[in-house]
């Protein structure tokens, strides 16, 4: 079996066609027979790489892209060795495109494209042919698989997918700096020919920048880029493909290059000199103006700061966070007077200086601020500012001179300045001011011991202006005079035992002076004129501003002298020197064998006698006790009487007594409480004075029997019936209960059983004994045995008179 080809439509491809078979036979026969193997392998079992002999075979066929005749394109012919050219044999094609983009002659085997194709669109088609018996239809040989590929020409250009591209570069940067990279893409086949090989130049921009002809890299291609002149570039690359030859295609993409910045420019003061104007008055921290330093850099490599290089002692300056302006600002107080002009040398600097540029120069700049400092109205100035201090002797005469305070007017007019003392701080009016010199005098007589000081504030105003007023601490300090005598610390007593020995120290005596004189104290000590006949006692001198005081006898007797008075002078060191006399109380007491004081006469003077604090604790606490127990017992008796009163009041209360049994008769005191019965007709507030003996403990009409007998006693039993006492009690009752707000109201009622007309016993309800109609007979209860007798007496008093007759 052999290829059969043949010629195409035009030159082109007939050299295109020999060309592929020339080129592709071997490895197109390989590919088949390993795809025939591929069928065959489970039946013969033979190696892919072993040539299989079949009965029909074909190569790979080419197709050239973008054929553009009116003619089908012949593609190929297949043949198999069975066809003997009878025309029994039918070829069919069947896959991709079949039937559509590639027909089939079915007698020859030809098969041409019916359509224009691209390449790079779809590459290759994979189609299945079949020879077939033309009459039966059927397959004379396995259908196997063939590839038509779509053979590439040159029709796509290189195409920038990612443009238009932006990039960036340092400006000053070198020569050869890389700045980004461009990359175009070509759809032609990369492996057949040169048609997708691209080659890249620069079309718009050579003069500063340069691309890598094959890598598309984009260089600087000069050193003095700066970005304050221009700060981005536009460049067109293009890429051309064929390797750049001729005929090939190309394709173009525009480059934005910006050119970054670097600290290269030092600030620039618009101006060589600035000038200000400011008053003398204003505040320290007060801006005097705003200077501007331009930096032709940016970000970052603007930042500057500012210093004074000269002037700096009046002035200070800080720059401003954003704007990066320099603010000049009042350091220290102006004084026109002093100086009318301040020349201030400010130096602006990059704080970020780039070592690479320090060739270009220093990055700073200087500037001359001159500030102007006009004049103003001020206020009088104290000399010192700070105030005065003067010192005045305390028995200086009124009128005296104290000291002068001086102040000025500190403008060139100097006007005259008045003075006067602030009344808040001199109240008492203890010292006058001169309102033209400032001389300060004394107004009253002053005393050192009651102040020693007087802080006083001076006022200075203009003369034609007192609204330009300042004002002065002057402190006064009172010197000392010795104008009082020392006198006993205390008024001391002593104490001596009336067997003291002679010698011996009875007690130490101190003295107080109210002077302070600046040498220090010093005071002398000796007896008092009136006591230099004394044979009892003597003054011994310590000579550290203290005395002692001896006896200078023994065989003291208290009952004969108890007490001592010695006189004691006192003189201190002056000048001039001043005394005073005090006196010793001295008290002759019993002493034990030990020396401790035992009594001193008729006076409680033995201070060792004394109770001690924790033994007068000791007493109040248990007299406290005592008191709380007193009136603890207090509260509990008082608590007992209330509960009496309120188990009185409560037995005062009408009660409701139910009983459901018999009980045991009158013997029987366990079934029921007797209390109840026998307090159920008590009412003792239905009592009067002229009532004589309480009998109302019984009924009414036993009452009356008792007490008028016979007919009286029925009438009186009839004038019983009236329920009107027991009426006006309820009623009383009620109205204790209403007015009664601590306790809860009661009603009570009386509960009565009827046992009934059958019961031989009848009825006791005392209902009917109290009605005047009844005539019911009790005379049976007597009847009833001992345990009836106390019942049937109350309810048949008759009987048991007779009885008892």
């Amino acid at each position: 079996m052999a290829p059969y080809w043949t010629t195409g439509t035009c030159t082109l491809l007939a050299a295109l066609s020999l060309l592929c078979c020339c080129s592709f036979d071997w490895c197109e026969a390989s590919r088949t027979s390993g795809s025939t193997s591929r069928a065959q392998r489970q039946d013969q079992g033979t190696s892919s790489l072993e040539r299989v002999k079949r009965g029909w075979v074909w190569n790979q066929f080419f197709v050239v892209e973008e054929y553009t005749g009116t003619e089908p394109l012949y593609v190929g012919k297949i043949h198999t060795d069975s066809d003997e050219g009878e025309g029994n044999i039918k070829y069919t094609i069947s896959g991709e495109g079949a039937g559509s983009i590639f027909i089939i002659d079915e007698l020859t085997g030809d098969i041409h494209a019916t359509e224009r194709l691209d390449r790079e669109e779809k590459a290759f088609y994979t189609l299945r042919a079949q020879a077939r018996d033309r009459l039966s239809n059927d397959p004379l040989e396995p259908e196997s698989e063939f590839v038509i590929k779509v053979q590439d020409i040159n029709d796509s250009e290189p195409r920038f997918l990612e443009g238009p591209y932006i990039g960036s570069v340092a400006e000053l940067s070198p020569i050869g700096t890389s700045v980004m990279k461009v990359t175009a893409s070509d759809a032609d086949d990369p492996t057949y020919g040169s048609s997708a090989k691209v080659v890249y130049s620069v079309l718009d921009g050579e003069k500063y920048f340069s691309v890598d002809r094959n890598t598309g890299i984009i260089m600087t291609a000069v050193a003095d880029l700066d970005r304050e002149t221009q700060d981005r570039y536009e460049l067109v690359v293009k890429a051309t493909d064929m390797g750049g030859q001729m005929g090939g295609l190309s394709g173009s993409t525009t480059v934005t290059i910006v050119i970054t910045d670097v600290n290269d420019n030092p600030p620039r003061f618009l101006q060589k000199m600035y000038q200000f104007s400011v008053s003398e008055g204003a505040a320290v921290g007060t801006p005097v103006g705003r200077v501007t330093a331009m930096d032709a850099d940016m970000g970052e490599n603007t930042d500057m700061s500012y210093l004074i290089k000269d002037g700096g002692d009046l002035f200070k300056v800080t720059a401003h966070v954003e704007t990066q302006e320099a603010i000049v600002s009042i350091k220290k107080p102006l004084d026109f007077e002093s100086k009318h002009t301040h020349n201030v040398v400010l130096e602006a600097i990059n704080k970020h200086v780039d070592p690479r540029f320090f060739d270009l120069g220093t990055f700073r700049d200087q500037t001359i601020v001159r500030v102007s400092v006009s004049d103003i109205d001020e206020p009088p100035i104290f000399q010192p500012a700070e105030g005065a201090i003067m010192e005045v002797q305390e028995d200086a005469k009124v009128g005296a001179l104290v000291g002068v305070v001086t102040a000025r007017d500190p403008d060139v007019t100097n006007k005259p300045v008045r003075f006067s003392i602030d009344p808040t701080t001199d109240q008492e009016m203890i010292f006058r001011i001169d309102p033209n010199s400032g001389a300060i005098t004394l107004g009253k007589i002053l005393d050192r011991e009651t102040a020693g000081w007087h802080n006083i504030t001076v006022k200075a105003v203009e003369a034609d202006n007192h609204t330009m007023a300042s004002h002065s601490a002057v402190s006064i300090r009172i010197l000392d005079v010795n104008d009082n005598p020392p006198e006993l610390a205390t008024p001391y007593e002593a104490s001596i035992c009336e067997d003291a020995k002679p010698g011996q120290l009875i007690h130490t005596i101190s003295v107080v002076d109210r002077d302070e004189p600046q040498s220090g104290h010093r005071f002398y000590f000796t007896l008092a004129p009136e006591a230099s006949s004394n044979r009892h006692f003597t003054l011994w001198d310590v000579k550290d501003n203290t005395a002692g005081i001896r006896t200078q006898r023994s065989g003291f007797n208290r009952h004969e002298q108890n007490v001592y008075f010695l006189p004691i002078l006192v003189v201190d060191s002056g000048p001039p020197s001043l005394s005073s006399t005090g006196t010793l109380t001295i008290h002759v007491c019993g002493c034990d064998t030990d020396g401790a004081i035992q009594s001193c006469n008729a006076t409680a003077y033995v201070m060792s006698a004394a109770l001690s604090p924790g033994a007068l604790i000791a007493l109040l606490v248990c007299m406290l006790i005592l008191i709380v127990l007193v009136l603890l017992i207090l509260t509990l008796k008082r608590h007992r009487k209330g509960q009496r009163m309120a188990e009185d009041e409560e037995d005062m209360r009408d009660n409701v007594i139910k009983y459901n049994d018999e009980g045991g008769g009158e013997q029987d005191t366990q079934a029921y409480d007797m209390s109840a019965l026998r307090n159920l007709y008590d009412f003792p507030e239905a009592k009067s004075c002229d009532s004589g003996p309480d009998i109302r403990s019984l009924p009414q009409w036993i009452q009356a029997n008792r007490v008028g007998g016979g007919a009286e006693g029925a009438a009186a039993a009839a004038a019983a019936a009236d329920f009107t006492l027991f009426k006006g009690y309820i009623r009383k009752k009620v109205e204790q209960a209403d007015a009664d707000l601590s306790v809860p109201p009661y009603d009570s009622f009386q509960t009565y059983a009827f046992e009934g007309t059958s019961s031989p016993a009848l009825s006791l309800s005392s209902i009917h004994t109290l009605s005047t109609t009844s005539e019911q007979d009790f005379s049976y209860l007597s009847d009833w045995g001992p345990r009836f007798r106390q019942l049937a007496g109350y309810y048949a008093p008759g009987n048991l008179e007779e009885e008892g007759s």
